[in-house]
């Protein structure tokens, strides 16, 4: 997951106000002083997705886009950062599936199609992924990794790309890839022994397991695992979805905020950071109603202001910088949350991000940068950067069309 003069957004809890104070770029229509398009904006940010989609491709029409362009990943002379994570090539993915054009679902199976390529050729070969990829060994017609980590969340997410490309297609070998990933998570990381029972966080490069349980890896087992259950009709996913369900809801405080997981002993609540994604994802991973306070939470404790930019941060830990990627899952579940003000909530939130679109300092005018402001301190240990990301360019599709990637879509 790493401001030029454009307008004033404050949210605040069940409300929003936005007040427009821009200048459109040469290249936007917009009238001076007006908000972005939300339409065109859309269809930007789509074009934008295709032209990291098409950049990386071999003869065989296997794809794997970059995640991270400009700025501090780009524009350093002694070093041009490529890797593709599989984190965000499963949004990809998936939000191509939302608009579903059949130029989205070619480009869509292109990428998933790697993403069983790099599986199939893994190897220790067990079914697993790793974190991320380097798109020019795929244009050469190889695999090569660059994050050989094996975390529980990016298997979910890349078995969700998987599942989402199953239901659009009907193509069995996307669903037999997502099988074998949930099968993975199954047998190397469900923890039945230490209470709360779920999910532990993975493995390292060598093998040694990560003995901690993760809130946003289990809320995204919740909504993988469910969706598994949905389109095998095997109800063994869905109670393997359940037990992770039920982790998330004991890591909520009475607040009704939603701690980070456990620490090394699987069972002590990690009270420190409070990640914006275990309030976010709760919600969006289980649909449990109980979490619709995670969120209330969230617009009270985290949102941040940078120039004219407002929205979530990452967590507690810096409320300097506004995470866009953040906003976008923000945005997401206010919408379907639809209660009072949410909807206002959510608009002022993709408004924010429609102007770092148009007007971002490293933007294009199509992509959406990971910040407002270089240096987002995440409280794990990492910094997040005012770069083009395809993740945060997916989560604001997402958004846009009120698509949750935890769930399959309603016929």
């Amino acid at each position: 997951m790493v401001a030029a003069m454009v307008v004033a957004t404050t949210v605040l809890a069940g409300a929003a106000t936005v007040i427009s104070t821009a200048v459109a770029s040469a290249d936007d229509p917009t009238p001076e002083g007006t908000a972005p398009d939300p339409s065109l904006s859309v269809a930007r940010a789509y074009e934008f997705l295709d032209g990291r989609v098409d950049e990386f491709c071999d003869g065989a029409g296997m794809c794997l886009p970059r995640s991270y362009q400009g700025g501090f990943f780009t524009d350093l002379p002694t070093w041009d950062f490529t890797p593709s994570f599989v984190y965000d090539d499963a949004l990809v993915i998936i939000a191509y599936t939302a608009r579903g054009l059949p130029d989205d679902l070619r480009r869509a199976q292109a990428v998933g199609d790697t993403l069983l390529f790099v599986q199939e050729n893994d190897p220790i070969g067990d079914g697993r992924v790793r974190t991320s990829y380097e798109p020019h060994g795929i244009r050469q017609g190889r695999m090569e990794i660059t994050g050989p980590g094996t975390f529980t969340g990016n298997q979910a997410w890349v078995g969700m790309a998987l599942a989402r490309l199953f239901h659009a297609t009907g193509e069995q070998k996307y669903l037999d890839g997502a099988l074998d990933i949930a099968q993975w998570i199954q047998t190397n990381t469900a923890d039945m022994a230490r209470v709360p029972y779920g999910y532990t966080g993975g493995q390292l490069e060598d093998g040694t397991s990560l003995v901690w349980k993760s809130t946003e890896h289990n809320s995204d087992i919740a909504g993988f695992f469910g969706q598994l259950a949905q389109l095998t009709g095997d109800p063994v996913w869905a109670q393997r979805a359940g037990v992770a369900a039920d982790f998330v809801a004991a890591m909520q405080a009475a607040d009704g905020h939603v701690d980070t997981g456990t620490l090394l002993d699987g069972s002590t609540v990690n009270t420190h950071p409070k990640p914006l994604d275990a309030q976010t994802w709760s919600y969006l991973g289980t649909g449990d109603g109980r979490f619709g306070a995670a969120l209330d939470w969230t617009l009270s404790n985290l949102v941040a202001s940078d120039g004219p930019y407002s929205g979530p941060s990452i967590s507690d830990v810096d409320v300097s910088k506004v995470w866009f990627e953040g906003a976008g899952h923000l945005a997401l579940s206010l919408r379907l949350r639809d209660g009072a003000g949410d909807a206002d909530a959510a608009e002022s939130l993709l408004s924010s991000i429609r102007l770092a679109q148009r007007d971002a300092p490293n933007g294009d005018g199509k992509g959406i940068v990971a910040t407002s402001t270089d240096g987002l301190d995440s409280g794990f240990g990492d910094l997040y950067y005012a770069s083009l990301h395809t993740g945060t360019t997916a989560w604001y599709l997402l958004a846009a069309a009120g698509d949750n990637p935890f769930a399959l879509p309603a016929p």
